[in-house]
């Protein structure tokens, strides 16, 4: 399941790179963000990315995942892909709504009990960039 995230956060890398951008993976699995580089301006950016196999109208982004990317220096984005499109959010320009407690499972494919996270769920039409699916 983690072999195959890998592979579409690199092929979501190959496709920003092919478009100007120059982003290389995150080093470590657990940083709080999937790719790293500069961005088509040459400005130094960080991207958190999420791929989901479902439709949700908001998108989702960990509280304590954001926290971390705002103490990075640089531009922060947050790439969704989901069955309807894909999603670009400029995290340190949005307006972020006040943080919601949800029960997520947990990201362990093996254990299948949910345990409650700080998130926040931002709107579509908070994206910098949305390209729909036909």
């Amino acid at each position: 399941m983690t072999s195959n995230f890998k592979k579409l956060e690199k092929d979501k890398i190959l496709d920003l790179n092919s478009k100007g951008w120059s982003l290389k993976p995150s080093p470590n699995k657990y940083h709080c963000y999937d790719a790293y580089g500069k961005d088509p301006k040459g400005f130094t950016c960080w991207v958190e990315m999420k791929f989901r196999n479902d439709y949700y109208e908001t998108k989702m982004i960990e509280k304590v995942k954001y926290d971390d990317l705002m103490k990075l220096t640089g531009k922060k984005f947050f790439y969704v892909k989901d069955k309807k499109g894909e999603y670009l959010f400029r995290l340190d320009k949005v307006k972020m709504p006040t943080y919601r407690i949800i029960d997520c499972p947990n990201t362990s494919m093996w254990d299948k009990t949910k345990r409650s996270k700080k998130v926040y769920l931002l709107k579509e039409i908070q994206a910098s960039k949305i390209i729909r699916n036909k």
